[in-house]
């Protein structure tokens, strides 16, 4: 059996997890002025340059807003955030999302297949369709994170489709996140629903349905938000 080599974090890696905590906790609040980095290092007993990088890295994740000769700002995270404020989000709590952030995610997501499969109806081509075909027999994996990693993977092919060059950018960088959720979902439902639903939609690709694929792209999606496959809860 491999075992992962265990690193400790940084003072800086410590610090950036600190104020995380308390930005994404609301104990330090938005608009809120930071203490000088000074009084920083001698309130957490760390060095200036510490907080100097923890701070630019901070305000680079869209956590903080350093202005010349003001101070150090909490900027607001949801306005300018990056995907790796999303991935902090996720860390936060042991790494468990809460409900609007789920529900945030499978928004953005319903979205984004929906305009895949409409530009893939037209689009793919016979090689698409047996790429396709490979990844949703993946799905039907025993191992749950193997599973999952197949129908994350089968979506962003389904994004590679359409031909559209930013589309499966799009879906990518919410790797992480996505594949926390197929994990959640193939536990509580099992993976033969997520097979059933990509085999639908595939079906209707084949087909030139775009109507059908559309169609089965909400329900899927609509299911998990506030249906019968709410996944809010592990």
């Amino acid at each position: 059996m491999d075992f992962t080599k265990l690193k400790a974090p940084t003072l800086k890696e410590l610090f950036v997890r600190e104020l995380e905590s308390m930005i994404l906790s609301g104990k330090l609040k938005i608009g809120e002025k930071l203490p000088s980095e000074r009084v920083l290092a001698e309130k957490m007993q760390v060095s200036r340059a510490v907080i100097n990088g923890g701070i630019s890295e901070l305000a680079r994740k869209g956590f903080l807003e350093v202005k010349p000769r003001s101070g150090v700002y909490v900027l607001d995270y949801r306005r300018y955030g990056t995907v790796e404020t999303l991935l902090s989000i996720m860390n936060y709590n042991g790494g468990h999302l809460r409900r609007d952030e789920i529900q945030s995610i499978l928004e953005i997501k319903i979205i984004v297949d929906k305009l895949a499969v409409e530009l893939s109806v037209d689009r793919h081509s016979p090689e698409d369709i047996v790429s396709l075909e490979a990844y949703l027999e993946d799905i039907l994996n025993d191992n749950v994170e193997k599973a999952a990693k197949a129908a994350f993977t089968f979506y962003h092919e389904l994004a590679m489709t359409s031909q559209n060059t930013l589309l499966p950018l799009i879906y990518r960088s919410f790797r992480v996140p996505v594949n926390h959720l197929w994990i959640r979902f193939i536990n509580k439902y099992g993976n033969k629903v997520v097979y059933n639903s990509a085999k639908n939609i595939l079906k209707a690709l084949k087909n030139k349905d775009k109507a059908k694929a559309i169609e089965c792209v909400e329900k899927a999606i609509s299911d998990s938000i506030s249906g019968s496959k709410e996944i809010y809860e592990a």
